[in-house]
């Protein structure tokens, strides 16, 4: 089964939701090196990565081969495959 775009993104919203949701995952930024940098959970059998922002990058998600900028108001996608 190919992931879509609107699969894909209701993916990583949920993995946003289970990571605290967007305005708590972008408005907490860690230190660089920080041991809990990342969440990795399994949602509807796709791997999704949560990266906490830091100052100098910001915090993304990763379902499939899309990856998302996650902002307080959602998410925007940063690149993926064209539909």
């Amino acid at each position: 089964m190919t992931l879509t775009e609107a699969t894909a993104r209701g993916i990583a919203e949920e993995a946003v939701e289970r990571a605290g949701g967007a305005r708590h995952v972008y408005g907490n930024p860690r230190h660089p090196f920080a041991p809990n940098a990342t969440r990795v959970y399994e949602i509807e059998g796709e791997k999704v990565t949560v990266r906490i922002g830091e100052s100098s990058a910001p915090a993304i998600v990763e379902v499939g081969s899309f990856v998302y900028e996650i902002q307080p108001e959602g998410l925007v996608k940063l690149f993926g495959p064209d539909e």
